[in-house]
């Protein structure tokens, strides 16, 4: 039935012959985690990297343990490997659960990837070619219902329409083939400037990012970056320009036909044009702090107007007010523009062995700097974490304790900003012109839902890239649309999400397992009442959902001239 899962399968572990890149995709499981958990205990090599622009790319060492005598083609100028191997399984029994990978859907039923990939080096020209295979069950399950009022009704769509986030995806997205985490680029120092389909990450984020994760499809892009911290005297600097094409799905956001046909509004016949800047910088007099800021664009290609600010408007002023023409008309609203901007804060210790990071998120131009001083939570998110390493009696085992608060649905400021709460939509990732920052149905930013706010916590005691451990995360769904719908009823809760994890990874030799098994209650799940719930005593109806993941990651042995 699942032809790719079982023959992905076998490729992890009949694969042979090649050695493990130094350049570890964003978010890619067990490695980047154990790349952030070495700075902490103060690798030199890792000491200025932010973690706030990913891919970490230009490693000049192998540091994932026991690997360090595989060695890649090797000749001269010229330099060829395999890259490890990946390969993961996802299952929700009942309904979809979970985010941040890569090119797979949300969805119900049982999903696989797999990953190959190879790397190449040739004078100033670098290359890596590693696509993503896709095939997934993508079974039905119970969306939003049908028994509401219209007002209820529309109240859903306005968020459905002014996004791109289907409940379910259609049979082409059952399987499919993607370039993945591919590029091609000209190196000079540390300056690459290249074309890619990669995942970024923007922002310090450990489980979600308010710009850029990998929670979506990788969007093709042109870039010009730093491969490496960039010493410029007064401090090191980490920074990426991109250019970029990002597609809606096309697909219509309900599993119910009939509420399509009402409520649903059609896609443009178009893709968007997506522009972004991110900029981290480390002070010379401040080791180990770095402060930095992402900002977005995106508009429909048909509304660019083709000049050098039309196509590069992450360089205009951050204020409404400058955008504002003689008459008083907006020209910025007028030309469809959707535009994010975040500024984040990252500082580790490797003699305590933590680290703390924030990072805030406007999504909508203030007036002027007078309003964003008096009302800086309009249209704003916000996420902030930390992870701390305890060190044990046992040589190279430590207790390792991360969490991160995610916060996306708007402020009680729309009390006071909008007449009523039928005013009004500032919700995260969501735009009434360019629906969304999105590509190919799904947030190229946080991963948890339109409107949603997560609590995640970990404690897991780590050996190398041996870990066990328990996961706990609370994840308040659509907020925004439940306030604007079911504020003042009182026989409507809101949606939580409960569950706790166990997570086991081991490494044996070149083969590592990565395993996070979840039970979820979802209280109040799509706010239906349970059929015992009555008018005196509502009850919110309860939904019970097991989530598994399986990552395999093999590292190939060295390639034989």
């Amino acid at each position: 039935m699942f032809p790719l899962f079982r023959n992905s399968l076998y490729l992890v572990f009949f694969i042979a012959n090649a050695s493990l890149s130094q350049t570890i995709p964003a978010g890619f499981p067990v490695l980047e985690e154990s790349l952030r958990r070495q700075q902490l205990q103060g690798v030199e090599e890792l000491k200025d990297f932010s973690f706030g622009l990913r891919p970490i790319v230009n490693l000049k060492q192998n540091r994932f343990n026991s690997l360090n005598d595989t060695l890649p083609i090797h000749v001269k100028k010229a330099h060829l490997e395999l890259l490890p191997v990946l390969s993961t399984t996802v299952y929700n029994s009942n309904r979809p659960y979970g985010w941040g990978n890569f090119s797979m859907m949300n969805s119900a039923g049982i999903q696989t990837l797999l990953s190959p990939g190879i790397y190449g080096k040739l004078l100033f020209l670098n290359f890596q070619f590693r696509p993503e295979f896709v095939a997934s069950q993508n079974k039905p399950y119970q969306g939003f219902g049908e028994n509401y009022s219209d007002n209820i009704l529309f109240a859903r769509f306005r968020y459905w329409n002014f996004g791109d986030h289907p409940e379910r995806f259609s049979e082409a997205y059952n399987s499919f083939a993607w370039w993945g985490q591919s590029y091609i680029s000209l190196n000079a120092g540390p300056i690459a400037l290249g074309a890619s389909t990669e995942n970024i990450w923007w922002g310090p984020g450990q489980f979600n990012s308010l710009i850029f994760s990998n929670n979506a499809r990788g969007m093709k892009h042109l870039f010009l970056r730093t491969s490496r911290p960039v010493n410029i005297f007064i401090g090191k600097l980490e920074a990426e320009l991109i250019v970029g094409r990002a597609e809606d799905s096309g697909l219509l956001p309900s599993q119910n036909a009939r509420l399509n046909s009402i409520f649903a509004r059609p896609f443009r016949d178009d893709w968007k044009y997506v522009t972004g800047l991110t900029m981290t910088f480390q002070p010379v007099f401040l080791p180990n702090f770095f402060a930095g800021f992402s900002r977005t664009f995106q508009q429909y290609n048909d509304d660019v107007t083709n000049t050098f600010q039309g196509r590069m408007p992450v360089l205009e002023a951050f204020q409404k007010v400058n955008l504002f023409t003689n008459d008083n008309s907006v020209v910025y609203d007028s030309e469809g523009q959707d535009q994010q901007v975040s500024f984040f804060l990252r500082y580790y210790s490797d003699k305590g062995n933590f680290e703390l990071y924030a990072e805030y998120g406007k999504q909508d131009h203030s007036y002027n700097w007078r309003e964003f001083i008096l009302n800086p939570e309009h249209a704003r998110a916000y996420l902030f974490g930390f992870s701390k390493l305890f060190k044990t009696n046992k040589p190279r085992e430590f207790v390792q304790v991360r969490a991160e608060i995610v916060q996306q649905a708007e402020s009680v400021n729309r009390y006071i900003r909008y007449a009523d709460l039928n005013s009004g939509n500032t919700s995260w990732h969501t735009h009434y012109q360019v629906r969304g920052f999105t590509n190919e149905g799904q947030s190229m930013g946080v991963g948890i839902g339109v409107g949603g706010n997560a609590q995640i916590l970990e404690v897991s005691k780590i050996t190398n890239l041996n870990k066990v451990g328990v996961l706990l995360q609370r994840l308040e769904n659509h907020q925004d649309f439940y306030y604007r719908a079911f504020a003042e009823n009182p026989s409507k809760r809101p949606w939580v999400d409960f569950s706790v994890g166990l997570l086991w990874d081991h490494q044996w030799d070149r083969l590592i397992l990565s395993s996070k098994a979840q039970m979820i209650q979802g209280q109040n799940y799509q706010w239906e009442n349970s059929p015992s719930s009555t008018i005196d005593f509502p009850q919110g109806q309860n939904l019970w959902t097991f989530s598994g993941t399986l990552n395999f990651i093999y590292q190939i042995q060295k390639l034989k001239k």
